[in-house]
Order: C-alpha cells, then structure tokens, then sequence
C-alpha cells in the first residue's frame, strides 16, 4: 500500500497492531512496506535526538551482507544459523549465500508472526531455507529442537548470525547466551554480530545514550547501546576476523569512502568471530 501499511486483510493472524515489532520497526527503516504506524512511530521519536536513525538499520543490512559474502565465497561456509531474520526487507541472508554456495542451507530463527507469514511465503519453493518460530534469546530452546538438529548438521561448521538483534536483550548475561551458541558448534565455525555501540567518546556517547532513552522508552522497548568491551566479550572463546570488532561501515567496506560517517554510524558495531 502507498503509506506503507499492512492491509487489514493481509495482517497474519497474532499480530498486534497497537504494539511496535522489532521486526516491523527495522522494516519501516529500510523503506519496507510491511510496518504500522507504531513501528513508524518509534523511528519518529528516536529521530528527534538522532534525525539520520534510519542509518542504524542500513549500516547494519549492508554488513551482514559483506560477511555473508565473506563466510561463503572466501570462508567456505554451507550451513547458516540466522536468529531473528527480520522482514524480507533488503537482500536476505539466502540469496546472498546461495549464489555463491548454490546448496548452501540458511535456517531463520524468529518468532515474530509477521516475519513467519512472510519468510515462508518466499521461501516455500526452496528446499535449502527453513523458517523455524522460536524465542532466539532461548539459546538451548533453539538447539534441542528436531527441526534445527534435522535440518543442520552440527557436526560440520555453522555460521551464527545475530545481526542487530542482541542490543534487543536487555539482560547482563549475553555471553553465557552466546556461548551456548558457539559450545554446539565445531571448530570452524563462525558467528556474525552487529550491535548498537556506545563508543564512549565524548562526541558520540552523548548521542547513544540519548538513542538509546528513546528506543527503550518507545512502543518497541529495547534498544541498548553497548560498549566495545562489552561487544567483544559476546565472542567468547573466538578469534575474529580481522579487521576485528569495528564499526559495521569499516568491516571490509566495498570501496573508498568519498563522504565521512555520520554521528549515527558512528553508533554501531560489527564483527566475525571463527571458533578456533
């Protein structure tokens, strides 16, 4: 529809119109159609801090992009384990494996039914790419389920992505979460992280910390921005990838840059880790 909202008869059954979507809210960030006008919403009240939030989400896209053409054209990486996938927004973790790796198999965790009625839609005439509905902050939840266990084989390497979803998880114990993720992995195996930063310098961490207030006290809730340290420490027992944990516009950008960040790129971080 032009304003970019759902019809009413083509809402998935579950959804909750009256409350922001983390899913819907990255979605009306990189000009998607599939979001209300609660998830536009939440955008609008960050942007009276950080007018160019929209950057967040695109800085985010585009380096999942550039690591998923790393694990797969220089890594060698068949198996994907992408936690919460999002919207079919931008190009997809599939399509940018899958046309380096032809039989390459991506599984997309994700319980947001939006995200569920799309995914399988697009994705039903492909056998390689599987849609399963599950909470991804429950680590041992995802991976004793059937579903996973058939369709990956844990006993080759695995690529974990959780690409702009852990600054969603407002608990201290990340890596314990992410350390279950990478104990179920062999040697070989890679995980891809993107997360909002908190670059503690005077500035820009005027400007996280006031992104941060207005996403947490927005209709979506969470949004936390993170230190360098406390990013790094969500790779445990890994080595990264060089150029290491940087800002997602410095991981191996695909050309010179003509124009600086901006202040709102400056506020999200990305790195590889391998499993040694």
């Amino acid at each position: 529809m032009p304003d970019g909202t759902l019809a009413p008869s083509s809402t998935p059954v579950g959804v909750d119109t009256t409350r922001a979507s983390i899913a819907r809210v990255y979605d009306a960030a990189l000009n998607g159609k599939d979001n209300f006008e609660i998830d536009r919403e939440v955008l609008r009240q960050v942007a009276t801090v950080a007018p160019q939030v929209k950057d967040l989400a695109w800085s985010n896209r585009n380096f999942l992009i550039r690591a998923c053409r790393f694990l797969a054209g220089q890594a060698g990486i068949t198996q994907y384990l992408d936690c919460g996938s999002g919207l079919p927004t931008a190009e997809n973790t599939h399509q940018v494996v899958q046309r380096l790796q032809p039989d390459a198999k991506v599984l997309y965790i994700d319980n947001d039914p939006v995200v569920l009625a799309h995914g399988r839609a697009l994705l039903e005439e492909n056998e390689n790419t599987l849609f399963v509905s599950a909470d991804i902050f429950d680590a041992d939840d995802v991976l004793g389920r059937d579903e996973v266990t058939d369709f990956l084989d844990f006993g080759k390497p695995i690529a974990v992505i959780q690409n702009g979803t852990l600054h969603h998880y407002l608990g201290d114990d990340i890596p314990e979460l992410m350390q279950t993720y990478v104990d179920a992995v062999v040697p070989g195996s890679y995980t891809v992280i993107a997360h909002f930063l908190d670059p503690q310098t005077p500035e820009h961490s005027a400007l996280a910390r006031k992104m941060e207030e207005k996403f947490v006290h927005s209709p979506m809730g969470s949004g936390a921005f993170r230190s360098w340290d406390e990013i790094r420490a969500m790779f445990p027992g890994q080595e990264l990838v060089e150029p290491g944990l940087v800002l997602c516009d410095d991981w191996w950008p695909d050309g010179p840059r003509v124009k600086p960040l901006n202040p709102v790129e400056e506020c999200i971080a990305g790195g590889v880790g391998r499993k040694l």
